[in-house]
């Protein structure tokens, strides 16, 4: 991606966070996703390499660190290639 940067429902979706694209959206418009220990307002926020993500999907919550935007929905092997986890959530995030 040249810009280095990406819409952050779109990369969940990249991600395997969610089912479809819109399941995305409504992580993030429902306040399950925060951005760099900020809660994320919109699904269209631009997320960069590095930055690390709270994700309060269904299946658990997760804290990951970009390592690469994506450019389509692979299989699961080539999802877990975007982000790294870098640990467990403070409790209450």
């Amino acid at each position: 991606m040249s810009e280095g940067r990406q819409r952050l429902d779109k990369w969940l979706w990249f991600a395997r966070f969610a089912r479809t694209r819109s399941m995305a959206a409504r992580l993030v418009a429902d306040g399950h996703v925060r951005v760099n220990g900020t809660r994320a307002q919109a699904p269209a926020k631009a997320v960069h390499l590095g930055d690390v993500l709270t994700v309060a999907a269904p299946h658990g919550t997760m804290l990951v660190r970009i390592l690469d935007l994506g450019e389509r929905r692979g299989g699961a092997p080539e999802a877990q290639r975007l982000y790294e986890t870098v640990g467990t959530p403070e409790p209450g995030s």
